[in-house]
């Protein structure tokens, strides 16, 4: 008889589950661990989208190079959707060169806003030629998807700006 007891005893221990206290405690601990990773991942977002931000810059720079050894005459573009364009849609031409890839020739990429500006032009033969020009990258929302902004130049040098802008005064290595 005492061992029936002990066997139903036993049975209803096991049946029991956790107790309220065990499992506050638990969800406590998860709760701890992701105020903890939760910034780090954030944190290795921000940075993950800089570098992508970096390599699109770089990325720009070989289109330009491509783009004003196929269109000498028009010298460097002036906007990423020159860049761009649809090989579908035809042969390459000065307004779609087919040298950039296409969501980086929208101007939006990773988190971060890309544009062509401050381009130089000189008239050659009654045409425009720019002569010069500068990339950049702005981050869509400073902190959460980067801290810097990023500029190149035509001679090829990314530079960034530390307050997220495009007033690019740092050397990158």
């Amino acid at each position: 008889m005492t061992q029936i007891s002990l066997t139903r005893s036993t049975q209803r221990n096991r049946q029991r589950g956790f107790t309220l206290m065990e499992l506050l405690i638990v969800m406590s601990i998860m709760i701890i661990l992701m105020l903890i990773a939760i910034p780090n991942f954030i944190s290795m977002k921000a940075q993950a989208d800089e570098t992508s931000a970096i390599q699109s810059l770089r990325a720009i720079y070989q289109a330009q190079i491509q783009y004003q050894t196929n269109f000498p005459s028009n010298g460097f573009a002036c906007a990423l959707t020159a860049l761009g364009g649809n090989p579908t849609s035809g042969p390459p031409s000065p307004q779609a060169a087919q040298v950039l890839q296409g969501d980086l020739a929208t101007g939006q990429k990773s988190g971060y806003t890309f544009n062509i500006v401050n381009c130089n032009k000189v008239s050659v033969n009654n045409q425009d030629m720019y002569t010069s020009y500068e990339a950049t990258a702005v981050p869509q929302s400073i902190g959460k998807s980067g801290h810097r902004g990023f500029c190149i130049d035509s001679a090829g040098e990314i530079k960034a700006d530390l307050a997220g802008g495009t007033n690019c005064t740092q050397a990158i290595q």
